[in-house]
């Protein structure tokens, strides 16, 4: 089982690593492409949110894999007090990414949805 946690954690570490750079790349030949067209600045705060998205997406797989790491293959309060910190840190991250590419705090987004449909016209009875 330890040796499946590892060999597993390996895999979402390197699955991670391919999906910040697949992500990278392809945010960046989208942004070169629609910025050849309509310029840089009209495409420049799509790009990064594009950037953001694909980070966010890496660190969470990250975050899977270090829990595999620590809990099963490292069972040790230090081990776990280590998975402590970089889950903080990595959460950390993905709510200031999530900040940058949304504009508002993530628990928000009920409370913006409430006034967005109260600012909507209402069709006539």
């Amino acid at each position: 089982m330890r040796e499946l946690a590892l060999w597993t954690s390996e895999v979402l570490d390197i699955t991670a690593f391919a999906v910040i750079l697949l992500a990278v790349l392809v945010a960046t030949a989208v942004f070169i492409t629609r910025a050849a067209h309509s310029g840089f600045l009209a495409n420049y705060r799509e790009y990064r949110a594009n950037l953001g998205r694909g980070i966010l997406l890496g660190l969470e797989i990250l975050i899977a894999a270090d829990i595999l790491k620590s809990v099963v293959v490292d069972p040790t309060i230090q081990g776990i007090a280590v998975l402590g910190g970089i889950v903080a840190i990595r959460t950390f991250l993905s709510i200031s990414l999530d900040v940058e590419i949304n504009g508002h705090w993530p628990w928000q987004t009920t409370r913006l949805a409430q006034e967005t449909a109260a600012l909507a016209p209402r069709e006539p009875a």
